[in-house]
């Protein structure tokens, strides 16, 4: 089922949904299900699965030459939503990035979630190799997630690549989006952010999905500012508790997001780091429940592959 349905589905209720990790390299399937299984009293109806980009690591040949080898550390996404689906029968919404593929492997990787019955994708440009400062498109692949986006609609509308396939074969995906209430750290402007975002759906998303926050206010202020541009998909908020301090540097490093003064205050007065996840967990209740209030449609949740305090965080608010 879309998510689109799912929220409508719901008369008003909101909903729990959270987002997975793929395993690392090595890791079984096991590892999923441990994180999954303690969140299932709470009726998810969707489950987002990462995609991960390649990266390099160089190895040492003989003669002292160096050669470049990619590898993914977290493979699997699509194998995952399936496992998750035939396990779980929940819809899993698998992630699609440009980094690393070819418009061809994108379009393949389509086809194949196609197969396996998923209705649901959540476009994204991914970010930057970890070894490289700014995000380059893989040769032959999308740069932006706009080009992805109409790729996934082109689909949708029975148009391939280099095939003229009857229409009769089109895809039906509902396409998901990212939203940034404190703005993307790459457009030079709130305004131009949203004129991007408007684009996007212009084009054809379905719903958003935001980064991660900590103030509702900036949630509020992201929805008013969407009906202003004329957006008025489903917007939903992405939530991520703080369980170690060292995450009062790290999330507003990675992520280009604000820390409240309240909560940083309270974060660095523990004498813990036990006491630090308290704090952010009491946090994340009492902002989800806010949410609802609200009339957030979905409440979601990454999880970062520990369910422990997303647990604690609905049983708080479901």
């Amino acid at each position: 089922m879309k998510i689109t349905e799912h929220i409508k589905n719901a008369q008003g209720k909101a909903l729990f949904s959270f987002e997975l990790l793929p395993p690392v390299k090595g890791q079984s399937i096991k590892h999923i299900y441990d994180t999954i299984d303690p969140l299932m009293e709470f009726n998810p109806p969707f489950i987002d699965v990462t995609y991960h980009r390649e990266d390099y690591i160089y190895k040492e040949q003989p003669g002292g030459l160096l050669q470049k080898i990619a590898y993914r550390k977290r493979p699997g996404t699509v194998a995952i939503c399936a496992a998750i689906m035939n396990r779980y029968k929940v819809d899993a919404v698998p992630h699609l990035i440009c980094g690393g593929f070819t418009k061809e492997e994108t379009e393949n990787a389509l086809i194949d979630l196609q197969f396996l019955g998923i209705d649901n994708v959540l476009v994204l440009r991914g970010d930057a190799r970890q070894t490289e400062n700014a995000f380059y498109p893989t040769p032959g692949g999308h740069a932006y997630a706009s080009d992805l986006l109409e790729h996934v609609v082109d689909m949708n509308q029975g148009k391939y690549l280099h095939d003229a396939i009857d229409v009769t074969d089109q895809s039906t995906f509902c396409i998901g989006v990212a939203g940034y209430p404190e703005k993307h750290f790459e457009a030079p402007n709130l305004e131009t952010d949203f004129k991007y975002l408007k684009k996007k759906v212009d084009l054809g998303a379905n719903f958003i999905v935001t980064q991660m926050f900590f103030d509702n206010q900036k949630y509020l202020e992201f929805v008013k500012k969407c009906k202003e541009y004329d957006i008025h998909v489903p917007i939903i908020p992405g939530l991520k508790p703080i369980t170690h301090s060292r995450q009062l540097i790290s999330l507003p490093k990675t992520f280009h997001i604000d820390i409240p003064v309240d909560l940083s205050d309270a974060v660095r007065a523990c004498k813990s780091e036990l006491d630090v996840k308290e704090v952010g967990i009491e946090w994340l209740i009492s902002q989800s429940k806010e949410l609802i209030e609200m009339g957030a449609p979905v409440l979601h949740y990454y999880t970062m592959g520990n369910a422990e305090p997303t647990k604690r965080i609905a049983e708080a608010v479901f």
